[in-house]
């Protein structure tokens, strides 16, 4: 089992989340580099992270994407109340906001595999179990990331969850964002994931009540910690 250490910092900035990973990254990064070199008497754990989180109204972009998937221009943005970002992830633009579960690991997969496609399909296999305990039967969609409803019907495939990550030197960071609660006509103002025929859903519009999103993160953690193998512990924010 590898401990991991976890943090729901609630409702947080993006720009605060994203230096908080960088943070937590280069100390993975570093911890790694050290015990490379260290005597075996030296060698230190290495700690891994896992953040829950929800983000004000936001719409990030990354390295493959194309800022044309961005449907609004600046002083759009501010009159919805949202804000733009270019990051170093993988994928092409999404959204976060509330009542979105957004995850954030920053594992050293060499403690785990060294495979970057396992680790995708392992995070999606945890939503998919989360998605079961509710009802719904997730799935994923050949030649794309993330997580469906119905991804055999063109006409009914639709995305529940979101992935996109940055590894270097095996160390993770960046992840998913799961809609719970998630306000969708924010989707309209992109191209999600620079797809532009297929719609996006929540667990609420799924169910067709609010959902308690404290609920389905116990359950989606639970389901990481399986996945991964993860001895998870908990420390204040």
């Amino acid at each position: 089992m590898k401990r991991v250490r976890f943090r729901d910092v609630g409702f947080i900035d993006y720009a605060t989340a994203w230096d908080l990973q960088e943070q937590l990254f280069q100390e993975v990064v570093s911890r790694k580099l050290f015990n490379r070199t260290a005597a075996p008497t030296e060698i230190i754990e290495q700690l891994h992270h896992l953040i829950f989180c929800e983000h004000p109204h936001v719409y990030t972009l990354g390295r493959s994407g194309e800022e044309k998937h961005l449907l609004l221009q600046e002083d759009e943005l501010s009159k919805i109340g949202a804000s733009f970002y270019k990051n170093n992830r993988g994928g092409d633009i999404t959204y976060h906001g509330p009542g979105q579960i957004v995850g954030y690991p920053i594992l050293d997969l060499d403690c785990f595999f060294t495979d970057i496609h396992k680790y995708l399909r392992y995070l999606e296999e945890a939503v998919i179990l989360t998605l079961a305990e509710y009802g719904l039967k997730g799935d994923r969609y050949p030649g794309y990331t993330g997580v469906w409803l119905d991804p055999n019907d063109p006409f009914k495939a639709r995305k529940i969850c979101a992935l996109g990550v940055r590894c270097s030197r095996w160390v993770t960071m960046h992840g998913f964002a799961f809609n719970v609660n998630s306000d969708l006509s924010y989707f309209n103002n992109i191209v999600p994931c620079g797809i532009n025929d297929k719609q996006v859903t929540s667990l609420e519009k799924e169910l067709g009540q609010l959902q308690d999103i404290a609920q389905v993160k116990n359950k989606l953690l639970a389901h990481l910690a399986t996945q991964f193998g993860m001895e998870i512990f908990t420390t204040a924010v």
